[in-house]
């Protein structure tokens, strides 16, 4: 029997989101996430703190309004699994990686406000025009930098 736990984060993007496609076409979008701790000693009273790095993977709308979303810098919420993955090097290797794989992501309200627009999503019509509502791709939006905030 299999379970999955979920974790969720909250901190900043180290990198703006990198999307891809899959050769079938599934879009995916990687990015960084740094989450600071501060914590009082008990002993000296001094601050101290630290910093933990993720990586995240998202699919499909999320990996695409993800990437049209969010930049460096942002304060993000991520809501997901880990998961590992492996693989070998050219040298023979084995490197081993855990990833976040989000089911959510939110822009953080804790320091910031939000402009949010829902997505209308329109199914292809049948000559294979992938154009949205606005007539634009999503390749297109990305070629233009046009900005869509992914909707409840």
């Amino acid at each position: 029997m299999s379970s999955t736990t979920t974790t969720t984060i909250s901190g900043n993007l180290t990198r703006d989101p990198e999307i891809r496609y899959t050769r079938d076409g599934q879009a995916t979008t990687s990015l960084g996430v740094a989450v600071n701790r501060r914590w009082q000693n008990r002993d000296s009273k001094e601050w101290e703190e630290a910093t933990s790095f993720f990586d995240v993977v998202c699919w499909r709308e999320l990996a695409e309004n993800t990437a049209l979303s969010l930049t460096k810098g942002m304060r993000v919420v991520v809501t997901g699994r880990l998961e590992q993955r492996s693989w070998e090097t050219e040298e023979g290797d084995r490197r081993f990686k855990v990833e976040i794989v989000a089911d959510e992501i939110g822009a953080s309200l804790r320091f910031a406000t939000a402009d949010v627009h829902k997505v209308e999503r329109q199914q292809p019509a049948s000559d294979g025009d992938e154009s949205g509502v606005d007539g634009m791709t999503l390749d297109e939006k990305i070629s233009t930098g046009e900005t869509v905030v992914a909707g409840a």
